[in-house]
């Protein structure tokens, strides 16, 4: 079973983000073109963030325990960390100030019945809740028709990250942007490490991942972090043809830990009359978890 090791997170995390800044991005004189490290010197780091040498030393070796909010935006800011790379930070760090545990195994996620009826009474836009390990956990049938090809695999809940790393093919197939889902799959999984690293489902999935898909291995390795948030995603329907999606992807208050995903398209637009074109064509199916495996 896949395990975080907070130290050996921490030290991967924060020696990654300084080794992909130039002196001259950060506004220090490089001394000279034959440096022996990629990117900044912890010394150098240390200066940017106003903390001493040996203090960072030891922060990048593991230890985040003592760490202030001031010394970790500090940091932040001295390794020009975007938005979901400080929150990681601050994740990491908050784990670490955590007496350690054992892995907990989450109660089955379940939705309520509550949820199922806002999402039924979307007819017109595709509507699912996800949580962080993107387990597919409720959808409207308009979601369900056009994930169609995720939910071929039998396996329940379904996952979109085991359908983009272990069935490529497909995938690339479905995902127009394949490469760029790929990315942020693995980051956004990440990112749900640091906020929750005893996650034993978790780790069972990026432990199955990372044995089964070396594109995985390559993207968990990068230490990129990404946030769940509004954007475009394009994919092509083996019924409607491509669809170019705006995406809200919003938090549940009520509900810690799951996301509400809604696709719509402007009015007038190809995209929106092949959602029509999916809605019309999910309500004439009988069975929508299956039917890309009839089709074929």
């Amino acid at each position: 079973m896949a395990t975080i090791d907070l130290r050996t997170e921490i030290k991967e995390f924060l020696s990654s983000r300084r080794a992909r800044i130039a002196p001259e991005r950060a506004g220090l004189p490089a001394y000279g073109g034959n440096r022996r490290v990629k990117g900044l010197r912890r010394e150098e780091v240390a200066l940017l963030a106003g903390v001493s040498v040996d203090y960072y030393v030891r922060m990048e070796r593991g230890s985040l325990t003592g760490a202030s909010d001031g010394v970790l935006d500090a940091l932040a800011s001295a390794l020009q960390l975007d938005e979901a790379e400080r929150d990681h930070l601050f994740h990491l760090a908050r784990q670490s100030r955590t007496p350690s545990g054992p892995r907990r195994r989450r109660p089955a996620a379940t939705v309520r019945p509550a949820l199922q009826q806002v999402l039924d009474a979307i007819t017109d836009a595709p509507a699912w809740i996800c949580n962080g390990r993107y387990d597919v956990l409720a959808m409207n049938q308009p979601a369900r028709a056009l994930y169609s090809p995720v939910l071929a695999d039998t396996r329940r809940p379904a996952n979109t990250a085991r359908f983009v790393y272990l069935d490529p093919e497909a995938a690339k197939t479905f995902f127009v942007d394949y490469d760029r889902i790929a990315c942020d799959v693995a980051a956004k999984l990440r990112m749900e490490a640091g906020r929750d690293p005893h996650d034993e489902e978790l780790m069972a999935l990026v432990d199955e991942l990372s044995t089964r898909s070396e594109l995985f291995r390559q993207r968990w390795a990068s230490q990129d972090v990404r946030l769940h948030r509004s954007g475009r995603k394009r994919v092509h329907h083996p019924v409607v043809g491509q669809l170019d999606l705006d995406v809200e992807s919003m938090e549940m208050p009520a509900e810690p830990g799951l996301l509400l995903n809604v696709y719509t398209a402007p009015a007038g637009t190809a995209t929106a009359d092949g959602l029509a074109l999916l809605v019309s064509w999910a309500a004439s199916q009988e069975r929508l978890a299956t039917e890309i495996q009839a089709l074929s």
